[in-house]
């Protein structure tokens, strides 16, 4: 049950957020009566925050206009998802969150709370561990995702000066669709109206964003995400590995993801049950091989190397290596 002081902070953060709050409203949200609405009302006056009655029946109760509220005021789950975010952005490269902002936005908040509360959270950063994210980091500048973030809300063309993984440098246009974030980077996806294609862009290797003036309209039914992850399955990469897998799309997946790999299914005269294991076609394109082998191990399923003859090479090493240790006494 919600104590009194935690209501009275609620119907804070309720007025807060601007207009006119009936007492009907005021009441439901904090689950109590009338009666008890204008006690906590009172509270709020005792610590000279200006809250006015409006009278009428469209009347409650409002902020004063102008009123600027104190710093910083959260309770207990407010500031553990407050520095459980910012944790988890530094460590998987949100941008803003990493470095010195990042830092100091922590300690501020550190410094702002109860003693009795910052113990008990820093109990929780103490004993917190996060696993491996795969790949390094990569953090856009907070410019260029604010700008880029606001063209897609927008529809606005956007210039951009991008480099490429080879460092060749272009400036060029694009008509964003929308932004992702995948395994530890930040992406954009839109239109390139100069080649009138689709195109997918790392948003670190943005040296600078500014959007241009008119507009442009989306697609219809548009999904961002998957666009980014079917980009990077068909992205040029030193080797391209074609496979047969026996199995259900759902197994292949939980070891190759959209992200990775791309998976053929049969025609919808083959898959009236998806939960069917049936031979699939699997393509993906990697600048190394060496990784691949242990994941066909772990999904254990038939599968046949169509491509190319060094993975096929470094199958067969792994499964002498594994037979070799099994022998052993």
């Amino acid at each position: 049950m919600a104590r009194p002081t935690s209501r009275v902070l609620t119907l804070l953060e309720l007025l807060q957020s601007g207009g006119t709050r009936t007492m009907a409203e005021l009441a439901d949200r904090l689950g109590v009566d009338g009666r008890t609405v204008r006690r906590y009302v009172g509270h709020l006056v005792d610590l000279d925050i200006p809250v006015e009655t409006v009278r009428g029946r469209y009347g409650g109760y409002r902020l004063a206009p102008g009123y600027r509220l104190p710093p910083l005021m959260l309770n207990d789950d407010e500031a553990l998802a407050v520095l459980l975010g910012l944790v988890a952005g530094r460590r998987t490269g949100w941008p803003a969150t990493t470095g010195t902002a990042g830092e100091t936005a922590t300690a501020k908040i550190r410094r702002a709370l109860p003693e009795r509360l910052a113990r008990r959270l820093d109990a929780v950063m103490e004993s917190l561990a996060f696993t491996a994210e795969p790949g390094e980091v990569a953090t856009p500048e907070t410019g260029v995702l604010l700008t880029v973030a606001d063209a897609v809300r927008h529809h606005r063309p956007t210039l951009i000066r991008y480099t490429t993984r080879d460092g060749r440098r272009s400036e060029r246009t694009l008509h964003p669709y929308g932004i992702v974030a995948h395994a530890g980077r930040w992406y954009v996806t839109g239109a390139d109206p100069e080649i009138g294609q689709d195109r997918t862009f790392r948003l670190d290797r943005i040296a600078d964003a500014r959007t241009l003036p008119g507009a442009f309209e989306p697609p219809a039914g548009l999904d961002p995400a998957q666009r980014v992850l079917s980009g990077l399955a068909k992205a040029a990469y030193r080797y391209e590995v074609t496979l047969r897998i026996h199995g259900t799309v759902e197994q292949i997946r939980t070891r190759l993801p959209a992200g990775i790999a791309s998976v053929e299914e049969p025609v919808p005269a083959e898959a009236a049950d998806p939960q069917t294991e049936r031979w699939l076609h699997v393509e993906l394109r990697a600048e190394r091989l060496d990784w691949l082998p242990p994941v066909l191990a772990s999904l254990d399923r038939p599968f046949v190397i169509e491509r190319p003859d060094e993975l096929r090479d470094l199958v067969t090493a792994l499964a002498d290596r594994l037979a070799a240790s099994a022998r052993q006494a």
